[in-house]
Parts: structure tokens; C-alpha cells; sequence
């Protein structure tokens, strides 16, 4: 799944650790999150677009399978 959440946390100016702590995961999670290794559940990925207050689509976008 690829994503634009490095370029939502640079807009905002939070390094990974500064998002990780909003959202309450590790800054490991978002480092693989913005590096598509790692596709976030779901409760994750409505508490990430709250935070931006973005729709979940466009901040998630499917990737070639």
C-alpha cells in the first residue's frame, strides 16, 4: 500500500518520533509505515487520518500487487 504520510509529517514539521508519540506507536512503526513494509490496521489508519484530518483514501492509496 503506498501511502503520503512523509509528506503529511513534513508539512507539519514532526519528525518520526514526534508523529509516533501523537498516535502512540513506536517511531519504528511509522519508519516502516512510510516505507510501505508495513500496512497499518485499520484503527490505526482512522487515527492517522483524524490527525491530519484527511479522509483514510487520501492518505492510503492501493499499491500494485
Amino acid at each position: 500500500m503506498n501511502n503520503h504520510l512523509r509528506e503529511l509529517r513534513g508539512e507539519q514539521g514532526w519528525s518520526q518520533a514526534e508523529l509516533a508519540e501523537r498516535l502512540e506507536v513506536s517511531r519504528q512503526t511509522i519508519n516502516a509505515i512510510e516505507t510501505g513494509k508495513y500496512d497499518p490496521s485499520l484503527p490505526l489508519a482512522f487515527k492517522i487520518a483524524q490527525l491530519f484530518g484527511r479522509p483514510i483514501e487520501s492518505i492510503f492509496l492501493p499499491g500494485e500487487e
